[in-house]
């Protein structure tokens, strides 16, 4: 077949092929530049829409039944960026990971399973774990943390299994168990430098199972912490300090491991001696008699106590004067080593405080000695096999204060000048004395308050605050107040009503430590609340008083207005609704089905000339037509049905309604 351009002549076949190696030019150059905008294209949905990337040097197995990243023993320095955070188990075992960041484990909510053993981890950012909100087992087993404290593990609210072993842990904040204590079950602590635990935060571990705590430092247990824990099956102490165990509940109880302790076999091992069989390895280190012997080789008749008694008791200086500090000192022997306690001279046991302080050797201070220590304290020391008391006498001399009175034979001789009676021996407020004479006054005491006063402290140089201690007969706390070195004066409130209070001023000079100058102390009783006032209420301050009458005036003043508005409105409305006139409607009853419609408004029809009166025919009557009369058509007129109301009547007087009729009644009448 002849080309086409066989009949173009010569021009045709000679131009063809120049114009094809052009188009193919061009195509091939815009192939290239679609090329260009299309890579990146396809790499970016690849990503996107492709299954998540596994990080470097890890294997992310595609047969896993969930996402998982193994990552053990690939030489990593830090927790991989490129992680998926969908994954629910994340392996980074064996690696050279010193830190964990706040940012690494981010947005993974779905991780179960973290391993970060033995990688010489040493830091652990705050809130390093706050996203694994499902995390049930964290593995930080050999590495190199120094402590834990409570923001490096917040957020693991359904932590089961936390493995801590093999660290160089010193000391761990209560705080640091918080998040998970009601769901951990398994906690590892052993092989640490650990000489004290959180006992309480252990003890509100209720589901804890398995408490590991061998090989660490451990010198003593709380009495009661291993009976808190219901759900314990095992506890391992091997390899401590402890010299006394304290009753396990059993049996059955939890599994117990405490072989490898320096024990002091006395009675209160004999819990221990009865579960002890051949097998276990807890043995004697005291008394002598006893070192070295397994423990449940030991006959239980020679596991002995011997009660309590006191070698010393004394009080360095024997006697003071008020304001001064003094020491008390007792020294007891006993096995096991006998506890000691203080009792005051009112026979209440002694408790820290700010003015008392009770060593662990059992020595009394008392910082500020007051007339109230005058007396006889009394130790007492107790163990497993008795107790015993010995009593220290206190004296505490009034503090001297010079006072002069005129001579009453009007010679106007010298004052005297002598010690005077305490300020606390005396109920401050209702005695008159003459002006400068006691140091420290109570005085406007009232069921709620009571205003002491001071003398100018000119001898005390570089006074910098004026020190308030108080506290009551019901309250062995005392309560402390500062005041500018300026103030001379100062009101005490919200007091209890019939309570005696004991109160002391001293003045803080500049130093450091601040020395404490004592200017002395009064004692004084609040008036009882009145009968007819209920509690709390009798004492009630003016200021308060006053603010609460403010209050429920002004509350009062805003309901009303509101009120006031509310009625305005109604009023205006009903006025309104008052003036306005209704439309006229009419209702007409159908011929056929009595349905009411609104008809057009008519124009009354004006009587033909010469017409006649149109007479009413009562209904059934005959009609007379008169000769020579025309006829002509009535007017239909419409009657309302009686059951709509009648709504244009014009005029103040109302007629009466007229009788309502059926759709009868309207025919024939239509017809007349």
């Amino acid at each position: 077949m002849e080309p086409y351009w066989a009949g173009l002549g010569h021009s045709g076949p000679a131009a063809t092929p120049r114009r094809d190696q052009d188009g193919a030019l061009r195509g091939g150059a815009a192939g290239r530049r679609m090329a260009k905008l299309l890579v990146p294209l396809v790499v970016l949905g690849a990503v996107a829409g492709g299954p998540p990337r596994c990080p470097p040097r890890c294997l992310c197995p595609a047969a896993a039944p969930s996402p998982t990243l193994l990552c053990a023993r690939t030489g990593l320095l830090a927790v991989p960026p490129l992680l998926d955070r969908g994954a629910v188990e994340l392996r980074l075992a064996d690696n050279f990971i010193g830190a964990v960041g706040r940012s690494d484990f981010a947005n993974m909510s779905s991780l179960v399973h973290l391993t970060l053993s033995r990688n010489g981890l040493r830091r652990l950012a705050p809130g390093a774990f706050a996203d694994l909100r499902a995390l049930r087992a964290l593995h930080l087993d050999g590495n190199r943390l120094p402590a834990l404290s409570g923001a490096q593990l917040r957020g693991l609210a359904n932590l089961r299994h936390l493995i801590l072993a093999n660290n160089q842990l010193a000391a761990i904040e209560p705080a640091a168990f918080a998040a998970f204590a009601a769901t951990v079950e398994d906690l590892d602590l052993s092989h640490n430098n650990l000489p004290a635990l959180p006992w309480d935060a252990v003890a509100s571990m209720a589901s804890l199972a398995t408490l590991t705590l061998d090989h660490n430092l451990l010198e003593r247990i709380p009495a009661g912490t291993v009976a808190r824990l219901p759900r314990l099956a095992r506890l391992d102490l091997t390899a401590n300090r402890l010299r006394a165990l304290p009753p396990v509940p059993g049996p059955p109880g939890p599994t117990l491991a405490a072989g490898g302790n320096p024990l002091h076999c006395n009675c209160e091992l004999l819990w221990l001696r009865r579960l002890a069989q051949p097998d276990r390895l807890e043995s004697c280190a005291s008394p002598a008699p006893l070192a070295g012997r397994l423990l449940w080789a030991v006959p239980e008749e020679e596991l002995t106590c011997s009660a309590p008694a006191i070698a010393a008791a004394a009080a360095h200086p024997p006697a003071v004067i008020e304001g001064q500090p003094l020491t008390l000192v007792c020294a007891a022997g006993g096995d096991p080593p006998p506890a000691l306690h203080w009792l005051g001279p009112d026979g209440r046991l002694v408790q820290n405080g700010s003015r008392r302080a009770v060593g662990q050797d059992g020595t009394l201070e008392l910082r500020v000695a007051t007339l109230g220590d005058h007396g006889a304290f009394t130790c007492v020391a107790s163990n497993a096999a008795g107790e015993a008391a010995a009593r220290v006498a206190v004296a505490v001399l009034p503090l001297p204060v010079p006072h002069g009175d005129a001579g009453d034979d009007g010679a106007g001789g010298a004052a005297a000048v002598g010690p005077g009676a305490s300020d606390m021996a005396r109920a401050g407020g209702n005695e008159t004395r003459a002006p400068g004479e006691r140091r420290v006054v109570a005085a406007e005491v009232t069921a709620a308050s009571a205003r002491i006063r001071w003398l100018p402290q000119r001898h005390v140089p570089g006074v910098r605050v004026f020190q308030i201690q108080y506290n009551s007969s019901g309250d062995e706390a005392p309560v402390y107040r500062l005041l500018p070195p300026s103030s001379r004066s100062f009101t005490l409130r919200d007091l209890a009503a019939g309570r005696e209070y004991e109160l002391c001023v001293a003045a803080l000079q500049g130093a450091a430590p601040p020395l404490t100058h004592p200017l002395g102390c009064v004692r004084f009783s609040t008036a009882a609340a009145s009968p007819a006032s209920p509690p709390g209420c009798a004492a009630l301050p003016r200021a308060h008083f006053l603010g609460g009458t403010a209050i429920i005036v002004i509350g009062a003043a805003i309901a009303a207005s509101v009120l006031l508005f509310i009625l305005i409105l109604t009023a205006r409305y009903k006025a309104a609704a008052a003036s306005r006139r209704l439309p006229a409607l009419t209702s007409a009853c159908s011929q056929t089905n009595g349905a009411h419609r609104s008809p057009e408004p008519e124009p009354e029809p004006e009587p033909p000339a010469g017409a006649a009166a149109a007479v009413a025919v009562p209904l059934g009557a005959p009609l007379a037509v008169g000769s020579g009369s025309h006829s002509f058509p009535r007017r239909a007129r419409t009657r309302r049905h009686g059951s709509l109301p009648r709504l244009d009547r014009g005029g103040d007087a109302a007629p009466a309604l007229r009788p309502s009729f059926g759709s009868t009644h309207w025919v024939l009448e239509s017809t007349v």
